[in-house]
């Protein structure tokens, strides 16, 4: 059987697609080329469903949710805070898996930020 290698891209829809893909580069240190194309260290990627009525991903019409591996989740949040970003206060503990923070882009998207375990 053939198998999916990993994520090969996430796309957003934007109304300002420049100035997004700019938020994500200049506050969480995404380091895209012109085309997008981003080399990520090798680390564990998670793919999960969730009910179709969660609140996990923030707002009911947002389908999907990006996650991100951070090295350092409390510098992560204070790096966005000192950005004027929107930052959830809460900050989720999971035995055996990690850490976890929030930040929602400036169109709305709730972004999940993960330190592993």
């Amino acid at each position: 059987m053939e198998r999916v290698l990993g994520i090969g891209g996430y796309f957003l829809r934007s109304a300002d697609p420049v100035t997004l893909s700019a938020w994500y580069r200049d506050c969480l240190g995404l380091d895209a080329n012109e085309h997008g194309l981003w080399n990520q260290p090798a680390g564990p990627t998670v793919f999960a469903t969730f009910e179709a009525d969660t609140d996990y991903f923030g707002t009911r019409t947002q389908q999907t949710m990006l996650n991100f591996r951070v090295r350092d989740l409390d510098a992560m949040l204070a790096q966005l805070r000192a950005k004027g970003a929107d930052v959830a206060e809460e900050i989720q503990d999971m035995d055996g898996v990690g850490r976890f923070g929030w930040v929602t882009d400036p169109e709305g998207n709730r972004v999940e930020l993960w330190q592993p375990a």
